[in-house]
């Protein structure tokens, strides 16, 4: 087995694309992030770090995605493969103090790399990737609108609070930055009622058949009136009408979006941890 490695989005696209498309709904994370970057519409603080790993027939075998926000993100990259990669990490990833993948895969990455670096691993999320199987629409009192640019402020002014939940943010200064690109595209939803906005949906850009929604945010001040239920509905609704397979991911520390999301008919795919490492304060092990 061999590495390559590459900051551009581009090459690592023509690399790992072909491979990943067999199923688009496992790999949704790591095909819309790189997707994004080639487009140019996420950029990074530092230089980004693209990890494939190839066979002895150069057959991609194994696609990591590293930058300075997320930090290494395995995606569904098999155990077997931790051992080769963790070198490469160590040296290369721009964070290498948190790692996203399967339970399995990430232990094993953030053991090794704690074990290096004298820090201690922590988990600090769990996450449910689900799959639409069945639907079924929610209702809520207002109506659903795709976003347009006139929201660009309300919908910036919003999505701190939608950061500050999940634990990644932006500069204040990108937020409008962001909605714009996402509104130009057609990839943002509003639910209205009463002529305010009350929740923001988005989804993904759309590849090999699949499309992820995300994020979804409705403010403390609106909650518990169904408004991200019933968007979330109204966007997966667009995304099949329109010939897609749709899933999502959930925080599986909050109950109530994972029954709301149930209730829409996703169904549990996989689930996916993230580790922290912590610098060391004795003889630590993992929760």
């Amino acid at each position: 087995m061999r590495i390559r490695t590459t900051s551009d989005p581009a090459e690592f696209k023509a690399t790992v694309f072909p491979s990943l498309q067999a199923d688009p709904i496992l790999h949704t994370s790591l095909l819309s992030n790189v997707e994004d970057r080639v487009n140019g519409i996420m950029h990074d603080p530092a230089s980004p770090v693209f990890l494939s790993v190839h066979d002895d027939h150069d057959a991609v075998i194994g696609a990591v995605f590293c930058s300075a926000s997320r930090g290494i993100q395995l995606g569904a990259l098999p155990d077997t493969l931790v051992p080769v990669i963790v070198d490469v990490c160590a040296d290369l990833a721009p964070n290498p103090d948190e790692i996203g993948g399967t339970a399995s895969a990430a232990r094993r990455l953030a053991e090794l790399l704690a074990a290096r670096n004298g820090k201690t691993p922590r988990q600090t999320q769990g996450i449910r990737l689900h799959k639409l199987d069945e639907f079924v629409a929610l209702k809520a009192d207002g109506a659903p609108r795709r976003a347009v640019a006139a929201d660009v402020e309300v919908i910036a002014a919003l999505m701190p609070g939608y950061r500050a939940d999940v634990g990644h943010g932006l500069p204040p200064a990108e937020e409008e930055g962001w909605a714009r690109t996402r509104i130009e595209r057609g990839r943002l939803w509003v639910w209205e009622n009463e002529g305010r906005v009350v929740s923001v949906v988005g989804h993904q850009a759309t590849l090999f058949g699949a499309t992820r929604v995300g994020p979804v945010y409705t403010p403390p001040r609106d909650r518990g009136r169904g408004y991200a239920g019933a968007l979330t509905a109204h966007v997966t609704r667009q995304l099949l009408d329109a010939g897609s397979q749709v899933c999502l991911h959930t925080d599986l520390a909050n109950p109530t979006s994972n029954k709301i999301y149930a209730a829409i008919g996703y169904r549990p795919l996989v689930d996916l941890v993230v580790y922290r490492l912590d610098p060391a304060v004795g003889a630590g092990e993992l929760d």
